[in-house]
């Protein structure tokens, strides 16, 4: 299965598995937030932790269905909406555990979350500049100040996990090795609190935040749809998956 739960300890341990990057097609986007949600709503589930096998955490959206199927560019959006949205709407504290590339639709799953457990060989990056796409500065919003999100997002670049943390977007860095054991040991001493007060701290902390995340990124995809209908962006989607590089405008 691309993506599996499984609960113990009152932990639900949602883990992709996508070869070769963890890349999702519309459909996966589409079916991860019932996952999140059923989780979320589990009485016996106090934490949802996420996580990834393979090469890297996540890879984002599937450029190669894009490029063959611009017209599902509307599910993609609705599903990566819904995705982030269940995310950072689920009852319960969201951890995520990231290592190597987290990319595109991966930053809105961190943005949204509630915590980042990060490996030492993790980075974070929007490339959609590059992609011919938009999105995913809103929820890098919540992860890190506005100036080195517009750099991020205008050179595509990427983000070490150990800046990351520098800057206040990771609670900790550890070694890959022992990434799966530190976020399951931050994740019991959330399990083993009240999971009523955790539904309550949840939706306390939501409402303090200053701005909304889920309708910012709604504006973003508005955008989105702009730039998919230009022809730059189908040069730069054929560049990608021809090349694996960035288009020459």
């Amino acid at each position: 299965m691309p993506i599996t739960t499984t609960i113990k300890d009152r932990i639900a341990e949602i883990v992709f598995d996508v070869p070769p990057v963890n890349a999702f097609d519309s459909a996966t986007w589409m079916s991860i937030p019932g996952i999140i949600n059923e989780a979320a709503r589990n009485p016996d589930v106090n934490v949802i932790l996420i996580r990834a096998e393979g090469r890297g955490f996540c890879g984002g959206v599937d450029i190669k269905e894009m490029q063959a199927h611009p017209e599902r560019i509307t599910i993609l959006n609705r599903g990566n909406y819904l995705t982030f949205k269940a995310i950072h709407e689920a009852e319960i504290p969201v951890v995520v555990a990231v290592h190597k590339f987290v990319i595109g639709g991966g930053i809105g799953i961190c943005g949204g979350s509630d915590t980042i457990i990060a490996a030492d060989d993790a980075y974070f990056s929007l490339p959609e500049v590059d992609r011919g796409a938009m999105g995913g500065a809103s929820h890098m919003s919540r992860m890190l100040p506005l100036h080195k999100v517009r750099a991020a997002f205008f050179t595509g670049g990427n983000i070490p996990a150990q800046e990351a943390y520098r800057l206040g977007a990771v609670e900790k860095v550890v070694p890959r090795a022992d990434l799966e054991t530190e976020a399951r040991e931050f994740c019991k001493v959330i399990a083993s609190k009240s999971r009523k007060a955790l539904v309550i701290a949840k939706e306390a902390l939501n409402g303090l935040e200053a701005r909304d995340v889920d309708r910012g990124y709604r504006w973003e995809q508005g955008f989105t749809l702009e730039m998919y209908m230009h022809e730059d962006s189908q040069k730069a989607r054929d560049a990608f998956v021809e090349t694996g590089k960035a288009a020459s405008f």
